[in-house]
C-alpha cells in the first residue's frame, strides 16, 4: 500500500514510518515541522524511499497534494501535551480539530477511505474507579484545596469513601478534563462523522503514555518521561509531582508503531462506515514515581525528589485495558518496561 503519514517527522510518526517501510509499504510524509517540535525547520532523516513533503494539515492545498495516489492515511499530526494555560486553546483546536477536518474533507474528495487515527487515553479523563459502597463511579473534578493539602486520591462523589482504581476499557464514557483531551475527543467524532458520510473506515488507536528514543525534550509540551530524562541529563533529580503514586501505562514507541501496522492490515476488511477504537498500552500498571526511579537508576542518578506540586489539569490515575487490541488485531507489546527504560535513559538527544 501507499500510505500517507501526517506528522511523520515527529516522535511517534517517524517510528510509524520506519515500521511501515520495514513491512514493505510505500510511505509519504506530510509534516509542518512546527517550531515547538522542530526548531531547525529541517526534515529529519527518514528511511530511503520515503517521500517527504513539508505542509500543514490545515492547508487544504498541501493536503490534497499529499493524498495523490494514496491508499490509506495514518493521521499522527497533532499538538500534544496539556498546554500551559487556556491561552493555548486556539492552537490546540486549530492544529488538532480544524486540521483533522481539513484532512477528512480532502480524503473524501480524493476517494481515500481508510484512516488510522492517533487517539489518546486522555479522552477518558480520570480512569475507572470502584467505591466499596456504590460500585463503579466517576470522580468529580479535582479540587485545588484538596491538592494543596496533599489529598491527591479522588474520593467517591457520593459518600467520600476512598476509591480503588482499575483498568479502563474502550467502552468507558468519555470525560475530557483539559483542552488537549477535548480536542482529541473531537478528532474521534469528526472521523466518525466522516466515515458515516462517505463510507470510510476508521480505527482509532488511543495511545497511553508513549516513551522511547526520539522523544521531544526541553519543551513545555514534553511528556513526563522526557522531562525526567532531561533533568537527569542536566545532572538534576527528576521532580515528581503529587506523591508519585499516579498510575499510568507506559508503552514503548516501537510497540505503538506496531499497533499502527496491525491496524492498517485489517482496515480493508472492515465494512464501509465502520469505526472502532483500541487502547494501546503495555498492560502493566506503573506509577510516576516508579518511572522516575527506573530512569534515574538506568541513568546512574540522581534519585528522584517527590515535591508535592500539582497541576490542576492532571488526572490521578488512568491505565488501559488493551485486551481488545490483542484479541482483534493480534498485537502484543514487545518491549519490557526495564529494557525500554534502560534504552531511553541511554539514548542521545533527538536532533531537531
Amino acid at each position: 500500500m501507499r500510505i500517507l503519514v501526517t506528522g511523520g517527522a515527529g516522535f511517534i510518526g517517524s517510528e510509524v514510518v520506519r515500521t511501515l517501510v520495514a513491512a514493505g509499504h510505500r510511505v509519504r510524509v506530510l509534516d509542518a515541522l512546527l517550531p515547538a517540535v522542530h526548531p531547525s525547520g529541517v526534515m529529519p532523516g527518514l528511511p530511503g524511499g520515503v517521500e517527504a513533503q513539508r505542509g500543514d494539515v490545515r492547508d487544504a492545498a498541501a493536503v490534497e497534494r499529499a493524498l495523490a495516489g494514496v491508499d490509506a492515511v495514518c493521521h499522527q499530526a497533532a499538538m500534544v501535551g496539556l498546554g500551559l494555560d487556556l491561552d493555548d486553546a486556539p492552537d490546540y483546536a486549530g492544529c488538532n480539530d480544524f486540521g483533522t477536518a481539513v484532512l477528512l474533507a480532502a480524503m473524501a474528495r480524493a476517494g481515500v477511505r481508510d484512516l488510522v487515527l492517533a487517539g489518546s487515553m486522555v479522552v477518558y479523563g480520570e480512569g475507572r474507579y470502584r467505591c466499596p459502597l456504590h460500585g463503579e463511579v466517576s470522580p468529580g473534578p479535582r479540587r485545588p484545596e484538596d491538592l494543596a493539602a496533599g489529598r491527591f486520591e479522588p474520593p467517591c462523589p457520593r459518600c467520600g469513601a476512598e476509591l480503588a482504581p482499575g483498568l479502563v476499557a474502550e467502552d468507558a464514557p468519555a470525560d475530557p478534563r483539559n483542552v488537549y483531551a477535548a480536542t482529541k475527543l473531537a478528532q474521534e467524532h469528526l472521523a466518525s462523522a466522516w466515515a458515516r458520510a462517505c463510507g470510510g473506515r476508521v480505527l482509532t488507536l488511543r495511545y497511553h503514555n508513549v516513551y522511547g528514543p526520539g522523544m521531544p525534550r526541553d519543551t513545555p509540551y514534553a511528556g513526563v518521561a522526557s522531562l525526567f530524562r532531561s533533568a537527569l541529563a542536566r545532572g538534576e533529580a527528576p521532580r515528581v509531582f503529587e506523591d508519585g503514586g499516579q498510575r499510568r501505562d507506559f508503552v514503548h514507541v516501537r510497540d505503538v508503531a506496531a499497533a499502527n501496522l496491525a491496524a492498517l492490515g485489517v482496515l480493508g476488511g472492515r465494512l464501509p462506515g465502520s469505526v472502532r477504537a483500541y487502547n494501546v498500552g503495555s498492560g502493566e500498571v506503573r506509577t510516576i514515581g516508579e518511572l522516575a526511579a527506573a530512569l534515574a537508576a538506568a541513568h546512574g542518578g540522581p534519585a528522584p525528589v517527590v515535591t508535592g506540586e500539582y497541576r490542576l489539569g492532571d488526572v490521578r490515575h488512568i491505565t488501559a485495558d488493551s485486551a481488545r487490541l490483542r484479541a482483534e488485531l493480534g498485537w502484543r507489546p514487545r518491549v519490557a518496561f526495564a529494557d525500554g527504560m534502560a534504552e531511553f535513559a541511554a539514548a542521545a538527544p533527538q536532533p531537531v
